[in-house]
Parts: C-alpha cells; structure tokens; sequence
C-alpha cells in the first residue's frame, strides 16, 4: 500500500506543471508514493511534455474541462495511498515536505485534513495558507475591507485568520485545495468532493465535512511551498466573481439553515452585484479612458490649429466647412488612434516608438482617403500634416505625464536593466544563459553564482552560493535565477524568504527545461522565459498580421484585373480576397499538416511549406511550421505573399 497519493489537476499551464512535478518526485524518493496528474482538456502541449518527461506519473487525460472537482475525484477513486495530497500545477514543494507532512499526520490521529505555509513568487506569506469558516459575519467583514483593516482583530480577522502568527501550528477551518492532505479512510467516510462545484468553494466544502466528521484541520508551517497564485486562473476577470461568488451560495445552501442562510445569500447576491459591477467598470475604464481622452485632445486640437492656421495664412474662412469638418476632424483622430492601436501604442508599457509608428501609418491612410474624395469634399492637406504633428505632441506630452505621475499601467518602457546572477553547477549555467539568449532576454549582465563549495573560476563567475548577499550588493543584482538542477527546493525557498526585502525578483530554471519560470508577486505571472514557440500568438503579432490581411486584401481586389491573369488557380482569387479580408483566413499561415503543439491560428491561402526546393514530406513541413510560429515577424509574411503572388488563388 502506498503511503501518500498525490493528484494534480492541470490545465493549460504546461512550465508550472514542469516544475511542480519535478519537485514532487524529488520530495517523494523516499516514501511510497503514486502520483496523477489529470489533464482537463490542455492545448498547450501539457499531455505531450508530461509522457515524454514523467512517464512514472499516471496520467488521466481528458477529453473536455470536467472541472475541479470532478477531475480530483476521478483520480481519487484510483488511489491507493493512506493519505491523499490535492495540489495545484502552479506549487513547488520543498524536498521535506511530504515526509514532515506524514510524520506529523501520523502523529495526531485527530487530524482529518492538513495544510502548509505557503509563499507567493517573491517569498511573501500568502494569507490564503490558514483560513477561517465564511460565515456570514466573517464573509460581511472580508468583503466590506474590515479584515484588512484590521488584520490582528479576532473579530475581523477570521477569513485569514490574520491575528494568528505565521509560524505556529494550529487548527484552522478551512484548508486552501491548492495543498490539501487528507486522511484517505476520512475521505472513504464524508465523501469526495462535491462536483456541484465546478471550480473554487470545493475546497471550503470538503474541509467543512472533514470537521463535522469530528476531525480537525491543521495549519502546519514546519515545511513552506512556493504558490504561484493566478497562474491558472485570473482572479480579477468578471467570470472569477461569478463563479467564486456562485460557488459560495452552493455552499450555503448546502450547510447553512435558517437566518444564517438567508444573510449569506443576501451578502453573496450583494457582493456578486458590487464585484461584478465594479469589474464591468474597471475593464471599461482601463480599455476606453485613454483612448477617449486621447480622441478628445486631438479632436479639439484639429479645431484650434485651424483657426490658428486661418489667421496665420489669411484664407478666407469660407473655404472651410464646419459641417465638414466636424465629421473629417473625428475621423482622422479616429484613424491615428486606431492605427496606434495596430501599432502597439497602447500595449503596456508604453512605446513612444510605436506610438510615432501609428500615427505615421494613420496619416498615410488619411492622405490616401484624402486623394480619392471629391473635389469639392478635399478642403486641406496641411491641416492633415499640421494634424499630424499635433497628434504626435498629445500622445507623447500624455505619456510623458502618465510616466511622471507614476501611473504604472500607462508608463513608459524604460525597463531597469536585467541584472541576472545564475545559481548552479556550470553545466546547467552554461545551459540556461544560452537559454536566456534564445528568449530574446537580453539582460545587461549575466554572473555565474557557484552551487558547488569551491567554486569554479569560468569567465562570469561572481562568487559562491554562500556570498549571495554581498553579490547582490557588489554586482547590483536585481533577478535570480536558481537551477533547481543543481540546487533543492529547500535551499530555493529558504533564500527567497530571506532575500524577500532585498526587492530582488526570483526564478526557477527546471532541468532540461526550455522555459524559466518566475512570478512577481501573488496576482501576477511576471517575466517567463521560454523558447518563444508562440511568437506567432502575441497580441501585437496579431493586430499587425490581421492589419497586412486587411491591406493586401484590399490591395489584391483593386489590383485584379492585372492579378487575375498571372494566378495558377483563378478560380479561388476573389473568392480568398473576401475570406481573409472578411477574416475567414489569413493569407500566410501553416501547411496542411496540423501541430496541435503550435499556437492556433485561421486557416491560410499560403505556407512556409510552398518555399521549400524538392519533395516536402510531412517532416520539413513541420519544421517549417515550427520556424514560422517560432520567430514570426511580419516582414515574412510580406517576402512570402510577394514572392508566392502567383498562388493567391490556391
């Protein structure tokens, strides 16, 4: 019989999942121990890294998102094991982890349920480590803010228990599913988890029957692990508030009676009208106030400089059409917006560059727009260069404010420079530096921190792994990146903890890996270094790919009566002009042959493939496939239409 039965539901996060069981088995070496991982419908090449790297895992895959619960307990009913651990994807467990978990369970037959410390990827406590029961007086102070206002107040602190410390051991209600042990034979007793809920609340449910069975949970920060929350899911997304909140009143109609149910649903019904409004108009206002304030600006503008231009030049003040303008001036600040959007010029942070780029492109459409109107419509074009140059102004005298105010989310990209120290063997430093490379990280500085006593003295050797503090200080550290190759998860934890205040960001390198993994703090994912497979799926990449689809479509329809007549297959022409330019296809896309380990894109006219000399068999198809998604960039696609205008209509 084995002693401990792991599951891990994963769900499109194929570099957590990585790391997470590479940790596993490592804490596991010596205790009996199965591990499943159940896949809920990946398409991020999850399934196929799981059977090529961790064939001893037992892998449950499929077909669609059965949710949650429904996946743990599928995965629960195989297990063999005398305790039973729920862990997320997104974790690393330190190599004591399962055995001081164990031997702490085995101690307390009382226990039903245990959870651990855990810290977000910076070495912060994450509170969500010991909660409280959500009654209604707890829910009422968590989401009217008393609980973070008074975080030591027994009264108000419950949802977190706040006013506990840290670093002691004791019963708590609810244990986080992101690290849930269990006694199997208490699971045998209450039931598995309820599949009523298809994602978050399970966790509170089952450690509330767990309880009420007459066993106790316990809070054990003896052993920490490193949770990467929000990596699976985005907790500030509309959908999060319906589904947690909904997830809540299951839970209250399941176990709450009375007056105490009613006030709970009240609250919920309540909490999910004010979340759910406050993030309709988050979303609003951090999409549309920028661009509406930039339109204002420019709109207003265009009407100043041409009355300012008027008195400069003399012109009769007829020869302007207010009724004309007030359509033609909307619609040229419309345009430069719209092409700085294409461009860039809104993605964070903020790129002057892309921003001069856009509003360039908007005013090449503007003139071209411009020469095929009606003389009588045609009023200015100095008033559209003039405009111009006033567009640039608002965009870059607006940034340059939002940067100086400190507006995070609107500042401009002056990324301090990576200054990286690798903690390793030189093989695996060796391996990830090139990695580094491949990713287009371009750090400015790149030192070689010695896992091994002694040291060894390469061309960027900084010093031991016992001088980190002073490397930090001396070489201006700002990024650490550990080889978990080389170094324990332990170690990895115990120096996060202590370096949390140096403000330094952390790391993990898996072995064999092609990705670095890191999250900067609780919410977010932060920089993860890969071998950029989806290039191709980047948003930018999108706009400017969807914006080429657009004006070659537009350009193959005006030009086709000479277009026509050079096609090798006439008869798809027009027909494929309309399916891109309506957005059925994209002109340049992958070849036939289907990689389900590439990133999703529309089907396509033209391939990498139709460049290839001699026979392409489905090997070379694939490799090119592979390359374009790779390192897509938008002058490919124009070498390619170019060079294959002939094979428009295939």
């Amino acid at each position: 019989m084995n002693k401990l039965s792991v599951v891990i539901v994963n769900y499109n996060v194929k570099h957590f999942i990585e790391q997470c069981l590479f940790s596993v088995l490592k804490a596991s070496e010596n205790i009996a121990c199965e591990v499943f991982v159940v896949d809920n419908n990946s398409v991020d090449g999850s399934v196929t890294l799981i059977k090529e790297k961790f064939p001893q895992v037992n892998l449950i895959v499929n077909k669609t998102n059965t949710g949650f619960s429904v996946a743990n307990n599928q995965a629960i009913k195989l297990a063999k094991g005398e305790y039973v651990l729920l862990l997320n994807p997104d974790t690393v467990v330190q190599e004591d982890t399962f055995t001081k978990i164990l031997a702490f369970m085995d101690s307390h037959p009382e226990a039903g349920g245990l959870g651990v410390k855990m810290l977000d990827g910076q070495g912060n406590f994450a509170p969500e480590s010991k909660r409280g029961l959500p009654t209604p007086s707890v829910a009422f102070y968590k989401m009217f803010g008393f609980s973070r206002f008074f975080p030591k107040s027994k009264r108000f602190g419950k949802y977190h228990l706040s006013y506990l410390p840290e670093d002691q051991i004791c019963e708590m209600d609810v244990i986080s599913g992101a690290f849930m042990l269990m006694r199997k034979s208490v699971l045998d007793k209450i039931g598995m988890l309820d599949e009523t809920f298809f994602m978050y609340g399970e966790d509170i449910d089952l450690s509330y029957r767990i309880t009420q069975a007459g066993y106790k949970n316990y809070y054990f920060p003896e052993t920490q692990i490193i949770h990467y929350k929000g990596e699976s899911t985005k907790r500030s997304s509309l959908n999060y508030v319906v589904i947690f909140y909904k997830a809540m009143a299951i839970f209250s109609k399941k176990h709450f009676s009375g007056s105490n149910a009613f006030w709970f649903n009240a609250l919920i019904h309540l909490a999910i009208f004010l979340k759910a409004g406050l993030a309709l108009l988050s979303r609003f206002l951090k999409a549309f106030t920028v661009p509406i304030l930039d339109f204002s600006i420019i709109t207003l503008g265009l009407f100043a400089i041409k009355n300012i231009y008027q008195q400069k030049t003399g012109i009769d003040g007829d020869i302007y059409s207010e009724k004309l303008l007030s359509v033609a001036f909307p619609i040229y600040a419309a345009a430069w917006i719209v092409m700085v959007y294409f461009n860039g010029g809104y993605d964070k942070p903020i790129k002057l560059l892309k921003i001069i780029r856009g509003v360039l492109v908007g005013s090449v459409f503007i003139l071209m727009g411009y020469s095929l109107l009606p003389e009588y419509l045609r009023f200015s074009r100095a008033l559209i260069l003039l405009g111009t140059g006033w567009a640039m102004i608002c965009f870059m005298v607006t940034r340059l404010l939002f940067h100086f105010l400190k507006l995070k989310t609107y500042s401009l990209s002056t990324a301090k420079t990576k200054r990286i120290a690798i903690i390793g063997e030189e093989q695996e430093f060796n391996r990830v530096s090139a990695l580094l490379k491949e990713t287009h990280a371009n750090p400015g500085f790149v030192g070689f921190v010695s896992a091994e006593v002694n040291g060894v003295h390469n061309p960027f050797y900084i010093g031991k792994i016992n001088q980190i503090d002073e490397i930090i200080k001396v070489h201006e550290i700002n990024e650490i990146i550990f080889c978990a190759k080389d170094i324990s998860s332990q170690f990895i934890i115990n120096n996060m903890l202590t370096l949390v205040s140096s403000g330094v960001d952390f790391k993990i390198a898996p072995p064999e890996s092609l990705s670095i993994i890191g999250s900067n703090n609780i919410d977010t994912a932060g920089d993860l270094y890969m071998i950029d497979v989806n290039s191709i799926s980047k948003s930018n990449n999108k706009r400017n790919k969807r914006l080429l689809d657009i004006a070659v479509s537009l350009l193959a329809i005006a030009f086709s009566p000479i277009l026509f007549f050079i096609q090798e297959h006439k008869s798809n022409y027009i027909l494929n002009c309309f399916n891109v330019l309506f957005g059925f296809y994209s002109w340049v896309g992958y070849g036939k042959i289907t990689d389900k380990s590439l990133p999703e894109i529309k089907r396509s006219v033209l391939s990498p493939g139709m460049l290839l000399e001699g026979e392409v068999d489905n090997n070379k198809m694939k490799l090119a496939n592979l390359r374009y998604a790779k390192d897509y960039r938008i002058e490919k696609d124009i070498v390619m239409i170019w060079k294959l205008i002939k094979k428009l209509g295939t």
